[in-house]
């Protein structure tokens, strides 16, 4: 996703030579805040031979500005996963007002995948390295009976937790800390250290939610998180074992990763 070259020049020149000489034409970057429903999406970030969201995006930002267009995002959502309050950016020299690529582009884009607001950025601004906290939603469905229709938008899950104890472990992660164990194998990250500032469960009728906010989150963070709390919520483990993981920082004393159709960014901040 970081393939778009930031500069630190707001107004910037494209010059490129046309049938009649020089051609200039002045440079935009464009902040939009996305939702998408990741179901029908081998994730976000583009792949060869993928249906991805950035692949979608970018293919609908060519027809609409006439040029090749690459994004970049705060987050690469996984395969599944789904966002209420993703942030991308990009440049183009198409003159359409900051404001309106949104009407623009949704006119453009499948259902599945909607812009929620567009509007100028500065020349250097980058989604994911200028995020000063990120929030991410898990959603455990757990009544049997609709589950046909929340199979791709929550874990589906009717076993016998003890969420007193799921709470405490999740407390437990609240400050910095390191989350190696909760890393998957593939990231190429040194530094595994996070500043978590919230990390809670809530019962809401049939659906337990569960809440995390960083400052950043590791390659399938949430998910391993959400995994091992599961196993505390089973009784396999004490609430304390938590502790136990982050000093050990093995990822094989984790839990198993949670399913990523409960998985959601809901909302990007920054400075």
């Amino acid at each position: 996703m970081d393939g778009l070259v930031c500069s630190k020049t707001p107004d910037r020149i494209e010059t490129r030579v046309g049938f009649m000489g020089v051609e200039s034409r002045k440079m935009q970057r464009i902040r939009m805040i996305i939702e998408y429903d990741g179901s029908g999406y081998h994730g976000f970030q583009v792949q060869e031979n993928a249906h991805t969201i950035q692949r979608e995006i970018e293919s609908k930002l060519l027809q609409l500005t006439g040029h090749p267009t690459r994004i970049t995002a705060a987050g690469r959502t996984d395969a599944g996963v789904h966002a209420r309050g993703q942030v991308i950016a990009f440049d183009t020299v198409a003159t359409i007002p900051p404001f309106r690529f949104s009407a623009a582009l949704n006119s453009r884009l499948p259902p599945d995948i909607r812009v929620l607001e567009s509007s100028a950025a500065a020349g250097d601004f980058h989604p994911r390295f200028q995020a000063s906290k990120k929030t991410y939603s898990y959603l455990i469905y757990r009544s049997q009976p609709g589950r046909v229709f929340f199979r791709n938008y929550a874990f589906c899950n009717t076993e016998l937790l003890d969420v007193k104890a799921m709470q405490e472990g999740a407390r437990l992660l609240v400050g910095r800390q390191n989350f190696k164990a909760f890393c998957a194998s593939g990231s190429g990250v040194k530094n595994f250290e996070r500043q978590v500032t919230k990390c809670l469960w809530e019962e809401i009728g049939d659906i337990l939610h569960f809440c995390i906010e960083a400052d950043g989150f590791l390659y399938k963070m949430v998910r391993n998180i959400v995994g091992t709390l599961l196993e505390i919520g089973r009784g396999d483990y004490d609430p304390e074992y938590i502790q136990k993981i982050i000093a050990g920082q093995d990822r094989n004393m984790a839990g198993v990763t949670a399913p990523p159709q409960g998985l959601y960014l809901m909302n990007v901040r920054y400075e």
